[in-house]
């Protein structure tokens, strides 16, 4: 057993993100200023955390499940990836463990989904004492806020304002050579959108092409060919969608975790059953009333449970508006990619999935994958 003593120096970073495109127009949200001081003492043993690859050398520890997949297409067997969060696991409210902390302490890069997505990772990075290359998938990326998505769709969305979160007092640190983004305010579920996650990957492949002991040309190799499937994908859920006409293209899920994927394929988001893209929030009694009086008025045929998100108040609300309920192996992915053998085990395979369900949910039968996508 070792023990590790870590002091934490009181540090104050600012940082900017750059603007670039996406399809719609947002609200860019990018600066940082914290402060964090203390002491920890961490007991243990060094191991890795879930869902450990790839062999001996470099060594990369990426958080979520989505940025887990997209770092193993770019770096192949090149690298030991471990990933934070398993399975149907949400990064709201995650807790590293020791063994995980230790990880992060031994990798040479940590892969972030970033947009705020990890409330925890700065006190992980600080606490662990990790000196490597500091990964951030959201650079660049403009956050949409806390917004209704219910918009006319025959015009452009360029005069939509996100808005923006009040700074929390435990705002993020960020040591100067890791380049870090807070984007406090901004839904950080970034990854829904087909091409923000060819951004997330572009964001991912310049960062690892940086690490010591990767090859660069592998890496851009692999990020031309998963690219690729990418672009495919968004071709076939932006094909199929467009058989729907617009009023009918109505979606209520768990929680609001699907803003980018409403903004990028013209669907109308009636609500969401925890009012918030934060997982951990709950419900009021009036808030529940009043969706399911949108869904009855909407004329909404489903609601949508989410992998990682107990189905029951879906379930619930479902049953007293009289609509269907997609929940169990039927329910959405969102904040997590689901467990080996499931649809939802790859980013592909879940986007798939929940095309195919929210298509059927509209009486449309989708297409035939595009053949690069086919396994």
């Amino acid at each position: 057993m070792m023990v590790l003593t870590i002091i934490i120096n009181k540090r104050t970073v600012e940082v900017m993100t750059a603007r670039r495109r996406i399809r719609r127009p947002a609200l860019a949200i990018a600066s940082l200023a914290i402060g964090t001081t203390g002491v920890l003492v961490l007991a243990g043993c060094a191991g890795g955390g879930a869902a450990a690859d790839g062999g001996d050398g470099v060594s990369i520890v990426a958080t979520t499940t989505q940025v887990g997949d997209f770092t193993r297409e770019l770096v192949g067997g090149e690298a030991k990836v471990t990933q934070l969060l398993g399975p149907g696991q949400s990064a709201h409210g995650f807790d590293p463990s020791a063994a995980q902390l230790a990880a992060i302490a031994s990798a040479d890069a940590l892969v972030v989904n970033g947009a705020g997505l990890e409330g925890w990772v700065d006190d992980a990075v600080a606490a662990s004492g990790f000196d490597g290359k500091l990964i951030d998938a959201s650079t660049g990326i403009e956050l949409f806020g806390t917004h209704d998505h219910d918009h006319d769709h025959g015009d452009e969305t360029a005069d939509e304002h996100a808005e923006h979160g009040d700074e929390t007092a435990d705002e993020h640190a960020a040591d100067d050579s890791h380049d870090g983004h807070d984007h406090s305010g901004g839904n950080p579920h970034i990854w829904t959108d087909p091409e923000l996650a060819e951004q997330m990957v572009e964001n991912i492949a310049d960062g690892l092409a940086e690490v010591p002991g990767l090859d660069a040309a592998t890496i851009d190799a692999n990020e031309s060919a998963y690219t690729a499937k990418l672009a495919a994908l968004d071709e076939w859920i932006e094909q199929n969608v467009s058989q729907v006409p617009v009023a009918q293209r109505l979606l209520v899920t768990n929680h609001d975790a699907f803003t980018y994927f409403v903004e990028a394929y013209d669907l109308t988001f009636v609500g969401s059953v925890i009012p918030s893209f934060d997982d951990n929030a709950e419900p009021s009694a009036a808030e529940i009333d009043e969706l399911v009086k949108k869904i009855r008025e909407t004329g909404v045929k489903a609601v949508f449970s989410e992998g990682s998100i107990s189905p029951k108040a879906a379930e619930t609300i479902a049953t007293e508006a009289g609509v269907a309920v997609y929940s169990g192996e039927d329910a959405l992915y969102g904040d997590a990619l689901g467990a080996e053998g499931t649809d939802g085990a790859t980013y592909l395979g879940s986007q798939e999935h929940n095309v195919r369900l929210i298509l059927e949910s509209w009486g449309v039968v989708p297409t035939e994958l595009p053949a690069v996508l086919q396994k």
